[in-house]
C-alpha cells in the first residue's frame, strides 16, 4: 500500500508538471531544429552550401562546425515529424541518464528509496524552463551535458586513457564545451586534456578532409558573423556579454573581457580547491557554470548546464544540519523557482532601469549565485567514492 500511494503521488506530480509545462511554455516550432533539418537536406540533398542556408524569412542558420553536421546528418534522411520523434526521444532519453547519475548519490546517502527520488528529481528537471527550451527549440544541449559528465565522472575521475573523449567530441559539436579543457588543464589532467584536444582536432580534420569547402566557410566566416546567432544584447542572452551589452550596448568587449578573467581567477581557484579534495562532481558543476557565464551567447536554453550545480547545492543542503542546511536548500529552491518561472521575459521590451538591469538578467544573477555556493567536500558514501576513484592530491574535506 506504501509503494501504490507512492505512485500514485508520483502521477499526480508528473500531471500537475505536464499542466505547468503546457501553460508556461513558449512555442517555438522546434525552431532550432528547425535549423538544423533545413541546412543538412540544403547541403546533403541538394547540393547547396551548408552555411549558405537560412531558416526562411530569418537570418538564422546553421552556426555548428561541419563535424557537427556529420554527426547530425541522418537527420537528412527523414521527414520533419521523424525528425521531431527523434529530437525528443533523444532528449529525454539523455536527460534522465543524467538526472540518474546527479540524484542516487543524494538517494543513497539519504536513504531515499531510488526510484522515487528519481521520479521526483525528473519531475522537477522537467519543470525547468531552460529543460523546456531545450525540447521546444530541438536544441542539442542535454545531448552534449551527458557526453560531457560522461567523461568527467566516470573516465577522467577514474584516470581512464580514454579519458577527455567526451570532452573532446562534444567540443567538436559545439565549441563551448571546450570550457572542459581548460578545467583538465587547470587541474593538471594533462593526459585528459590531450586526449580532449587530440580528439576535437582529429575529427575536426577529418570533416574538412570530407567537407573541405563548409570547412572553409565556417572557420574563415560563418563562425565569426554574430548576426548569425542573434542579438548578443537579446533579453535570452544570460551570460556576462549579455548583461553588459544590454546596459552598454555591444561595443563594449574590454567590460566583458575584464569580467571574463576575474570569473576565471575564482573559478580556478575553486578548481583547484575540488581537486585537492577529490570532488569531480564539483569540478563538473563548475565548469558547467563558468561556461555559462563566460560564454558570449547563452541563450536560456543553454542554462541545463546549472543542472549539476542545482543537483549538488540541494544535496549538500540535504547532508548538512542547522543554518547551512536552511541557506543551501534555499538557494537550490529558489534558484531553481527563478529558472522555472520565465520571469526575464517580463523585460524582453524594457531592459533599462534597475528593474531591467536586475529583473532582465536574473538568471544570470542565479548563474553567478550558484558559481558562489558550489559546495566542495571530499565524497564520503561509495558511490562517490567509485566516481572520485584516482583523483591527485586526494586531501581531508574542504567544506566551501
Amino acid at each position: 500500500m506504501r509503494t501504490l500511494w507512492r505512485v500514485a503521488g508520483v502521477v499526480l506530480f508528473a500531471v500537475a508538471v505536464a499542466v505547468f509545462d503546457l501553460v508556461t511554455s513558449a512555442r517555438h516550432g522546434f525552431f532550432d531544429l528547425k535549423v538544423y533539418w533545413g541546412a543538412l537536406n540544403y547541403w546533403a540533398n541538394d547540393g547547396g552550401m551548408l552555411y549558405d542556408y537560412l531558416n526562411p524569412n530569418t537570418l538564422y542558420g546553421f552556426t555548428y562546425p561541419p563535424f557537427a553536421a556529420f554527426v547530425m546528418l541522418p537527420l537528412s534522411w527523414v521527414p520533419w515529424t521523424a525528425a521531431i520523434t527523434i529530437s525528443v526521444i533523444a532528449t529525454v532519453i539523455v536527460t534522465a541518464v543524467v538526472v540518474w547519475w546527479l540524484i542516487r548519490p543524494i538517494a543513497q546517502r539519504q536513504g531515499w528509496t531510488p526510484w522515487l527520488a528519481f521520479a521526483i528529481a525528473a519531475c522537477l528537471v522537467a519543470a525547468y524552463e531552460p529543460m523546456r527550451e531545450t525540447v521546444n527549440f530541438g536544441q542539442v544541449n542535454m545531448l552534449l551535458l551527458f557526453m560531457v559528465a560522461a567523461d568527467v565522472l566516470f573516465l577522467v575521475a577514474r584516470r581512464s586513457p580514454f579519458g577527455g573523449v567526451g570532452i573532446g567530441l562534444a567540443t567538436a559539436i559545439k565549441l563551448t564545451p571546450g570550457v572542459f579543457i581548460i578545467y583538465l588543464l587547470v587541474t593538471r589532467r594533462w593526459r585528459a586534456a590531450i586526449t580532449a584536444s587530440g580528439t576535437a582536432a582529429f575529427v575536426t580534420l577529418v570533416a574538412a578532409v570530407i567537407a573541405p569547402d563548409a570547412s572553409r566557410e565556417f572557420w574563415t566566416s560563418a563562425l565569426w558573423n554574430t548576426d548569425r546567432v542573434g542579438d548578443l544584447g537579446f533579453i535570452s542572452n544570460q551570460s556576462l556579454q549579455g548583461v553588459v551589452a544590454r546596459l552598454f550596448g555591444d561595443d563594449v568587449r574590454p567590460l566583458w573581457a575584464l569580467l571574463v578573467v576575474a570569473t576565471l581567477v575564482f573559478w580556478g581557484w575553486r578548481c583547484r580547491l575540488a581537486l585537492r579534495a577529490g570532488d569531480e562532481r564539483a569540478g563538473l558543476a563548475l565548469t558547467a557554470v563558468l561556461g555559462c557565464l563566460i560564454s558570449p551567447v547563452t541563450w536560456v536554453h543553454h542554462l541545463v548546464w546549472l543542472l549539476p550545480a542545482l543537483f549538488l547545492i540541494a544535496g549538500d543542503g540535504f547532508r548538512s544540519v542547522g543554518r547551512r542546511r536552511k541557506v543551501m536548500l534555499t538557494i537550490a529552491f529558489l534558484s531553481w523557482a527563478i529558472l522555472c518561472s520565465r520571469l526575464v521575459w517580463i523585460w524582453t521590451y524594457r531592459t533599462g532601469g534597475l528593474g531591467g538591469f536586475l529583473g532582465g538578467s536574473a538568471y544570470l544573477w542565479v548563474t553567478v549565485v550558484l558559481l558562489l555556493a558550489i559546495p566542495i567536500a571530499r565524497p564520503d558514501d561509495s558511490e562517490d567514492q567509485d566516481l572520485s576513484e584516482g583523483t591527485e592530491e586526494a586531501r581531508p574535506s574542504l567544506v566551501a
